[in-house]
């Protein structure tokens, strides 16, 4: 009896299978299983203080950090289209989830995150994950650079010890304003472990590069604090005493104007979610090697937010550091980014007393470290002098980012970007024209610049012809001579054609037919032509011939 072989998956659903999936096809073994662990636990020793400094930085209590991490983390990284993708509490979404907070309360914060769940999804099931890819690298470097300076404002009254007599403005200029009114409240005993904590990040980083520098400055940052019974706040003091365990999970409240309030939000989450996952996503492929699927990512990411806010969590994505950190520790795939959110449930579960210890100086110590590795300092001024049009792009970006809002820094900046690019592809599209003399049979012979008072007429288009070029092109197929009686229109240089540039084509073509000419189109490709026939462009009206020697052969076979 013959088996017949198994058929290949169609692309369709490669493209939505699970990294997991094709780890475990590849086979997994104990070795692997062993280097994931190490993998894992490395990564969990960085997000333990992370996830609960983005939490308090966010406007909520650190536990609900540590639910994002732990629920978000497991999710991503079962389902998710990348091996190396480490999901969690991310510092990008600090502005957007405290003014969220601040806007609709947590219970708003949640719904919008559940929300934003169900809209990722949607963005992978219809295959969008490939474009939201297509962001200009100005709008990237300057929107990472925004949310650094963000970060970095949100945790300076944490960090010096500040005493605010009213709440801490959102936004960055009356944040600064109402920091300065309040420095002579400024706490020695804060600014020393949050200094302190810089440092020995630092300093670990370049002496001891693989060691966990974050979580042993917050060990030393706390064992001082309490020995010495500095006066500062800690995380039991201002937030009381970690739970040891996740909560029952609950469906958050769908009232029509809960919902109506909270939308906002999740659009916002969804860009920001989805363009930070899939950024991750492409940094690790770069450091490993391998290829992430986008819209399986994207899946795996709203399935992800939906789980977390089911457990009091709140926004989940893909994380660069952590990520970075998993590859570099020689993760083999999607377990280490599982056994990393098990480890943080065993952390919350056995050293949930010793968490209350931390100092909130120590913490916000954490984030601006994360913030000045975040902005990217050398492409940031490498773009500043490269061009014009990118440095206009990186900076509206930037300054929308810092003193506007998230979601109008990068729909700004992506639409610049996208003009800029239009002038450019514009201003490379040509068109090249001339008369060729009988002794110029050979495509390669042809040279605009010589020029006779010939019969024939060739124009060959280099470049895209577009929207944005088909303007200029169009006025200079519009300056044609009357008396040639041929015209040949080359499309041998032309890589793209859209429905504006057809129609010029449609326009000369009736301007030939008025006047008892020929129009020959030469070069097209099958969907040039395609578009062309669209168009109305058919013979006899036009004739389509291989060459510029096949349509000069018959054009001077006619006249």
């Amino acid at each position: 009896m013959t088996l017949s072989r198994p058929l290949p998956p169609s692309p369709s659903a490669s493209e939505f299978t699970p990294k997991l999936v094709t780890v475990l096809r590849e086979g997994y073994g104990v070795d692997a299983l062993r280097r994931d662990g190490v993998a894992g636990l490395t990564v969990a020793i960085v997000a333990l203080p992370l996830s609960m400094a983005i939490a308090i930085a966010s406007g909520v209590g650190p536990e609900r950090g540590l639910y994002t991490a732990i629920v978000g983390g497991f999710l991503v990284s079962l389902l998710g289209g990348s091996r190396y993708q480490i999901g969690g509490p991310a510092g990008a979404f600090i502005v957007l989830v405290s003014a969220c907070v601040a806007a609709t309360g947590l219970s708003g914060l949640i719904l919008a995150t559940f929300l934003s769940g169900l809209m990722l999804i949607g963005l992978g099931a219809l295959r969008l994950g490939t474009y939201i890819k297509f962001i200009p690298y100005p709008v990237t470097v300057g929107f990472t650079a925004g949310i650094a300076v963000i970060i970095l404002a949100s945790q300076l009254s944490e960090f010096f010890g500040l005493r605010l007599t009213g709440p801490e403005p959102a936004a960055i200029l009356p944040k600064i304003e109402a920091l300065w009114q309040a420095r002579a409240s400024l706490s020695p005993a804060a600014l020393a472990l949050g200094a302190g904590t810089v440092a020995i990040i630092t300093g670990i980083k370049r002496l001891r590069p693989g060691w966990p520098g974050m979580l042993i400055a917050i060990g030393l940052a706390s064992a001082l604090a309490a020995v010495a019974g500095l006066p500062v706040d800690t995380i039991a003091s201002r937030f009381g005493e970690l739970p040891r365990g996740l909560p029952q999970p609950g469906m958050p409240s769908f009232s029509w104007p809960q919902v109506l309030a909270a939308l906002p939000w999740a659009v916002s989450f969804t860009l920001l979610g989805a363009i930070e996952s899939l950024l991750s996503a492409v940094v690790a492929d770069g450091m490993s090697g391998r290829q992430h699927r986008s819209n399986m990512e994207l899946v795996a990411q709203g399935v992800a937010n939906m789980g977390a806010a089911l457990f009091g969590g709140f926004c989940v994505t893909g994380t660069i550091a952590r990520t970075a950190t998993n590859v570099r520790a020689g993760s083999r795939g999607p377990v280490s980014g599982m056994l990393h959110a098990l480890f943080l449930l065993a952390f919350m579960m056995l050293a949930a007393p010793l968490a209350g210890h931390v100092p909130l100086a120590a913490l916000a110590g954490v984030l601006l470290v994360v913030a000045w590795n975040m902005a990217e300092k050398q492409e940031f001024w490498g773009l500043l002098r490269s061009s014009s049009g990118d440095a206009a792009v990186l900076l509206v970006t930037f300054l929308l980012v810092v003193f506007r809002d998230l979601t109008e820094g990068i729909v700004v900046g992506f639409a610049l970007g996208g003009l800029l690019f239009i002038h450019r592809m514009s201003e490379a599209a040509r068109v090249d024209v001339g008369h060729l003399r009988a002794a110029d049979e050979d495509d390669e012979a042809f040279d605009p610049a010589e020029a006779s008072d010939g019969d024939v007429v060739v124009y060959r288009i280099r470049g895209a012809f577009f929207f944005g070029a088909a303007a200029t092109a169009g006025s200079v197929l519009e300056r044609i001579a009357d008396r040639p009686r041929a015209f040949v229109v080359d499309f041998s240089d032309v890589p793209l054609l859209d429905s504006t540039g057809a129609h010029a084509i449609d326009l000369l073509a009736q301007r030939m037919r008025r006047g008892g000419r020929q129009l020959y189109l030469t070069g097209t490709t099958a969907e040039i032509r395609r578009l062309l026939l669209a168009q109305g462009l058919h013979e006899p009206e036009v004739l389509y011939r291989a060459t510029i020697r096949d349509a000069l052969a018959e054009a001077r076979a006619l006249l």
